[in-house]
């Protein structure tokens, strides 16, 4: 499974940006997908997953109830709707992919990325 992350951009607090994660490679539907971020001189931290068939969803406590994740396994794509921005969401927002359960450690995915760059300006 290859996956690129994009929709990145500056935004001002309060406002609003999509990232999409389009992967490409067989039996994507057979993976959990997850956004991770990390920000200049941070550790990789968890933000969202979802299962395989979207039904079920995982949200890091920071960004609960401002950030949306959502698949589309006919389109092998993921969005990450996120709303509400706040200067401490600013990082590289990256997707990763892992076989089966979703989970919010990094070093069990088995795929990523490339990132794509939110800044948040205050």
């Amino acid at each position: 499974v290859q996956l690129q992350a994009s929709g990145g951009g500056l935004v001002q607090a309060g406002g609003s940006l999509r990232l999409s994660c389009a992967a490409s490679g067989r039996a994507f539907s057979n993976y959990a997908v997850g956004w991770f971020r990390q920000a200049p001189g941070q550790e990789r931290d968890f933000v969202a997953a979802v299962n395989w068939d979207g039904d079920n969803t995982y949200y890091a406590d920071s960004v609960q109830g401002r950030f949306t994740i959502s698949r589309d396994n006919a389109e092998n794509t993921v969005l990450l709707q996120m709303n509400g921005l706040k200067p401490e969401d600013t990082a590289v927002y990256y997707c990763a992919a892992i076989l089966g359960s979703t989970s919010p450690l990094p070093y069990e995915y088995d795929y990523w990325g490339q990132g794509t760059l939110v800044t948040v300006s205050s």
